[in-house]
């Protein structure tokens, strides 16, 4: 109402103008009562929002980590090679965070290979495996029934590099240490394969099976660059005595499994402790 108001006004006032002009009252008049057209009032459509854009992000290339482990493994014919090989591998990620590579310790090509998980803090410290608490318990272990890293084994992990905070290596990290681990017991060849605690265990013999289910038993570890099974057992891991000092009776009953197993392929022992 008050903007009709304001239009007439200024319509009169532009009557008086015209009037001063020359403009005829009467048209001006005409003009005056005429109804105003007005414009239908349009209204800016909302700006709708912006679509959002849908990038499809591409899939990460499959990581050729375990394939170049593999080449490099299987291109290496002597311990010292294989050694080597693994010091100049950089396909795992553990290494950017471990001191040192830990791979191997006592006897290359004993009779008797023992295989654990991953090196702890001393053994990242020192660069050998089984070197802390659970290293030398398990010297006592094997030592109890003529075995020494001095004489008569070889010793290795399946990882290769200390997992920060000792936490469980990932699958990535297995599948690239994995061509060396294998291709070390291949060039060992030991008469008794003893893998030392459930994840060893799992991981060379293709098997699902408990750490408690396997120790003790005379089992089969069937690798592809080998023309037949090698002899293998199973036994709790020293770590995991020291947790559970109660198991060590079981410990126990694996050794003497293992000593008579060593008595009849006709593997030389020491006298034990």
């Amino acid at each position: 109402m008050v903007a009709e108001i304001e239009q007439e006004r200024a319509l009169r006032a532009l009557l008086g103008w015209w009037a001063e002009a020359g403009v005829e009252s009467a048209e001006a008049a005409s003009i005056l009562a005429a109804p105003v057209v007005r414009e239908p009032e349009t209204r800016a459509a909302p700006a709708s929002a912006p679509k959002p854009v849908v990038r499809k992000l591409a899939k990460p290339p499959p990581s050729s980590a375990p394939d170049d482990a593999r080449k490099a493994a299987d291109g290496a014919p002597t311990f010292g090679e294989l050694r080597a090989a693994l010091e100049a591998f950089q396909g795992c990620t553990l290494k950017g965070t471990a001191r040192h590579t830990v791979f191997s310790d006592g006897v290359e090509g004993a009779p008797v290979m023992v295989v654990g998980e991953a090196p702890g803090r001393d053994e990242d410290a020192e660069g050998r495996p089984f070197v802390g608490r659970s290293g030398q318990l398990l010297d006592r272990m094997l030592g109890s029934i003529g075995f020494s890293r001095t004489d008569n084994i070889f010793i290795s992990n399946v990882i290769f590099w200390r997992p920060p905070g000792n936490r469980p290596p990932t699958q990535g990290e297995i599948a690239a240490c994995l061509p060396f681990i294998e291709r070390a017991v291949v060039l060992a060849k030991p008469e008794i394969l003893v893998l030392a605690g459930g994840f060893a265990a799992q991981t060379l013999l293709k098997r699902d099976d408990g750490v408690m289910r396997l120790r003790g038993k005379r089992l089969k570890c069937a690798l592809p660059a080998l023309t037949e099974p090698l002899h293998a057992m199973v036994m709790l891991h020293p770590a995991y005595l020291l947790r559970r000092p109660q198991d060590k009776r079981l410990a126990w009953a694996d050794l003497l499994a293992l000593a008579d197993w060593a008595d009849e392929l006709g593997i030389q022992r020491g006298a034990g402790l």
